[in-house]
């Protein structure tokens, strides 16, 4: 027996689920999101603390600066990630419906989902990319960090003013490139992990003849989800080690090559370099991606969009 998608086109509301979706992901994956970071930029450098590992980078941030540390940054995260998400789940939706031409296929269609993954993830990554700057400009901050005090941000609205006053309205946007790369790419890869995932789990219950209610709904969302966002990072990973090398850097003559920066990391690190930040990252990607998609289709089934 097959499922069939009986989604119709449904204007902003998918836009809103999205937008609730991106909210959800911050609040979960922030704090990893911070280690991760400051992972990324302390153990790539010659210089400076090395972290041994994702606790211990966890237990200096946690003992230096408390729980506010790991939220370092999450004021543009917040506004970042919900209009980033309102845009990816909205865009995917609808691109998808109209690369169907409204016949609704009864499995997942790589040559539908891929597409359509790929422009939203394109899309959203000129609206990522400026969030995520101030973000991990703010992260990197802290007592550890390599940054000069007298040169650090006092909030991430300074940071932002800083950033333009001194670079333009373009140094906003620096990493854009490789931020382009990684949604478009890593999206790609999320949407058909959770497609697929969705539709076998789905299979398998009816075949089972299993009673089907919101508890097991959302046990599907959060395998379907968190299984899609392992997927994500660990195809993408490299790029966002090089976004975050090259959206810190002091340095405004630094290369903004993400090939040319992993080349550079690979030569001190090895391919262990480009992975900086693994551990971190795996962990965060379940539950937030899982806690995404949970939010996403309880919120469209409350603004009465069906999902099935």
């Amino acid at each position: 027996m097959v499922m069939e998608d009986s989604r119709k086109p449904s204007g902003y509301k998918e836009y809103v689920a999205g937008l609730f979706a991106g909210v959800a992901t911050v609040v979960v994956g922030h704090p990893f999101d911070t280690v991760k970071v400051k992972l990324q930029k302390h153990n790539t450098n010659v210089q400076g603390i090395t972290y041994r590992n994702g606790f211990h980078c966890t237990a200096r941030i946690l003992a230096t600066e408390g729980v506010r540390g790991l939220y370092i940054g999450a004021t543009p995260s917040f506004v970042g990630m919900a209009f980033e998400s309102s845009l990816l789940f909205g865009i995917y939706s609808q691109t998808k419906q109209s690369l169907q031409g409204g016949v609704q296929s009864s499995r997942p269609q790589p040559q539908v989902i891929i597409p359509s993954a790929a422009f939203a993830g394109a899309i959203i990554s000129f609206v990522l990319c400026p969030s995520e700057l101030v973000k991990c400009r703010m992260q990197i901050q802290g007592t550890d960090s390599l940054v000069p005090k007298c040169s650090g941000y006092s909030s991430s609205l300074d940071c932002a003013l800083k950033t333009i006053k001194s670079d333009g309205v373009t140094g906003a946007f620096r990493g854009g490139s490789t931020t382009f790369l990684r949604e478009s790419i890593g999206n790609a890869v999320f949407f058909s992990v959770y497609e697929y995932v969705r539709y076998y789990m789905h299979l398998q219950l009816k075949s089972g003849s299993s009673d089907h209610n919101n508890l097991v709904d959302m046990g599907i969302g959060i395998l379907s989800g968190g299984l899609g966002g392992v997927a994500f990072w660990s195809t993408v990973l490299p790029l966002d080690v090089a976004k975050t090398i090259i959206q810190t850097a002091p340095d405004k003559s630094s290369p903004t090559n993400p090939f040319q920066v992993l080349n550079s990391i690979y030569r001190m690190s090895g391919l262990r370099g480009c992975y900086t930040g693994l551990g971190p990252t795996i962990l965060r990607a379940f539950p937030a991606n899982a806690a995404a998609i949970v939010t996403w289709e309880i919120a469209m089934k409350l603004l009465g969009i069906k999902n099935n």
